[in-house]
């Protein structure tokens, strides 16, 4: 009997939130070893379907890192990074593209089963992603120019979830270009005008102490954020995840969140829970 009360208050606690963010969009993005994960994939897509039931827009972008690198080491191409990008050539760009192609049909599969509804999206197709190449060195890497957010508009209004792979067509030369799955949800996010973006990671979010998983830090600000940027303690892989929250605040979007994958639930108790689960981010 107290489980099902705690239950009951736990409902109670969401309805001011599933009030508030009722046909709004939230814009997801989902990616590296956390996806080769089943128990804790299948939590976030449970998840992401309740919020779609009760009339919340969800977006998701997704990349697929370590599922491309082991694919190239599988075939005997060479895995290499400048910077954290990833060089790539003709040869790269077919296996990235192969690659995100079966990820994105496999996760839209994942959403029906449970009982969602879900659309595969290429963001090669339908000029979803319009960009411009990052770097001659790299490659085929680019980053966004164009989000066609009328297309996507268009699903989200028969409460279907897009599910976009981070591949884009070149602006000029219409040819595939490799884009960081970051860029690919922050520049969806900024054209939806969305109501959040959330970005989950391999920890728990943003820490003050690496070592130390007490240390998060719940809420930030954009000068917060930049000031520990600055200071060291936002480092690494962590670094572009927070540039691309404060792009998105910078540009219209109310917040961002950047959460634990592999915390059961972690979604919906960022979002409709007061004390959350992650590090959310607001421009003031």
């Amino acid at each position: 009997m107290k489980d099902s009360i705690k239950k009951a208050d736990i409902l109670i606690e969401a309805i001011p939130y599933l009030k508030a963010f009722r046909n709004k969009v939230v814009v997801i993005k989902y990616g590296g070893s956390a996806m080769d994960d089943a128990v804790s994939r299948q939590s976030l897509i449970k998840d992401i379907i309740f919020m779609s039931m009760v009339g919340i827009k969800l977006v998701i972008v997704h990349g697929g890192g370590p599922a491309i690198s082991q694919r190239l080491k599988k075939i005997g191409a060479a895995v290499k990074f400048v910077n954290g990008k990833r060089v790539t050539d003709e040869k790269t760009i077919k296996v990235v593209d192969r690659v995100l192609s079966q990820i994105n049909k496999s996760l839209v599969q994942e959403i029906v089963d449970l009982g969602g509804f879900a659309r595969q999206l290429l963001a090669k197709k339908n000029n979803l992603v319009l960009t411009k190449c990052q770097d001659p060195a790299l490659g085929f890497v680019g980053e966004p120019t164009h989000i066609n957010a009328r297309f996507i508009s268009r699903i989200l209004k028969k409460d279907i979830i897009p599910v976009i792979s981070s591949v884009g067509r070149g602006n000029s030369d219409h040819k595939l270009y490799n884009v960081n799955a970051d860029d690919v949800a922050s520049a969806v996010a900024i054209a939806l005008k969305a109501e959040k973006f959330v970005l989950f990671t391999n920890v728990d979010g943003i820490l003050k102490n690496k070592s130390d998983e007490a240390s998060l830090l719940s809420t930030l600000t954009v000068k917060e954020a930049q000031k520990l940027i600055e200071n060291g303690v936002i480092s690494e892989g962590m670094i572009p995840k927070v540039k691309a929250c404060i792009d998105v605040l910078k540009a219209g979007v109310k917040k961002a969140h950047i959460i634990g994958a592999y915390v059961p639930h972690s979604l919906l108790l960022e979002i409709f829970t007061k004390k959350g689960i992650g590090t959310e981010i607001t421009k003031e």
